[in-house]
């Protein structure tokens, strides 16, 4: 008999002597060892009315389309943003349309949504779920607020701090933990759990509630941007011929109600009644416009005879985007 052989059936006596004693200790959980088999002893759970209480430990999964779609998104932000100067197709429409650089924070949001369907299929307790979500949302807001509030003064500029005067409070980072905690409070809270999904009717009654809040965000960003009268107004420019000046007022003539141009909608005006100018994006997209830029679709010098909003602050991360 060869070394190994030998090896094996001293294991296998010792396994014979120590059966007995796993099948009488009193512990949480037994085990049964089958040797039926002769080439590979087999480990078989034995029934004990305390298995239930220990749950089956499920290791973590993940959704490997997900992950790749979320790297295919990162890489897509990347692109647009190195080459999208090169290329107007695929940097950011400066107003009116739609490019491939569109749609990164969609897919993003996107991502995000998928994994709160996954996350909340099943919770256990509501509230203890709506405290994670709660803190979460805290967290990502805070620091999208550290990332793009005004604390780094860029890559030339080797100081920090932030001037709270003209701190930007909004940004993509707190559009996305606003929506994340909306999307799972609605999750956690609007869903019906005790219908059983097995045909059209049955999933139709399981979301319904859902889609009725989702048709209502809707509904209210449509009345507020169609119905919402946008009077006059004014922000302060810097003076960049007269620098002994400081800055002038510039005045915006609206007195519209339901425009989608850059100077005269809805969602700029909130912002600015909300927010206040100086806490919004200072450099926003329709500087890109013909109306405002020589170099349109791209950033440049402005033209003769331009409008004077051309120079006005807009978040396209505000209050109603």
């Amino acid at each position: 008999m060869s070394t190994e052989n030998q090896n094996l059936t001293e294991v296998a006596v010792a396994e014979e002597q120590e059966a007995p004693l796993l099948l009488n200790h009193h512990h949480h959980s037994s085990i049964l060892i089958d040797h039926q088999n002769e080439e590979e002893d087999t480990i078989i759970p034995f029934p004990d009315k305390h298995m239930d209480a220990h749950a089956k430990v499920i290791p973590n999964q993940r959704l490997a389309s997900l992950d790749v779609f979320r790297g295919l998104t990162v890489a897509l932000m990347i692109l647009v943003d190195d080459v999208g100067g090169a290329f107007p197709s695929l940097n950011h429409s400066p107003w009116f349309g739609v490019t491939l650089a569109d749609f990164v924070m969609p897919f993003f949001l996107f991502g995000v949504g998928v994994s709160i369907g996954l996350v909340f299929k099943k919770v256990s307790s509501k509230p203890n779920a709506t405290k994670k979500v709660i803190i979460r949302t805290i967290k990502l807001f805070i620091l999208g607020l550290l990332l793009q509030g005004g604390y780094f003064h860029g890559r030339g500029n080797l100081t920090y701090g932030v001037d709270l005067s003209k701190i930007r409070w909004l940004g993509v980072l707190q559009r996305i933990s606003i929506g994340y905690c909306l999307a799972s409070l609605s999750e956690i809270w609007l869903l019906n759990n005790n219908v059983l999904v097995d045909s059209p009717v049955a999933f139709a009654r399981k979301y319904c509630i859902q889609w009725m809040f989702s048709l209502l965000l809707c509904l209210v960003y449509l009345c507020l941007l169609y119905g919402l009268y946008v009077p006059n107004w004014k922000f302060e420019q810097s003076n960049l011929v007269w620098s002994s000046r400081g800055s002038i007022i510039q005045d915006v003539h609206c007195e519209v109600r339901g425009s989608l141009d850059p100077p005269c909608n809805a969602v700029g005006y909130i912002d600015r009644l909300i927010l206040g100018e100086h806490h919004m994006y200072q450099r926003p997209v329709y500087q890109r416009t013909k109306e405002c830029s020589v170099n349109s679709p791209d950033y440049g010098p402005l033209p003769p005879n331009s409008p004077g909003w051309c120079l006005a602050p807009f978040d396209p991360e505000g209050i109603l985007r």
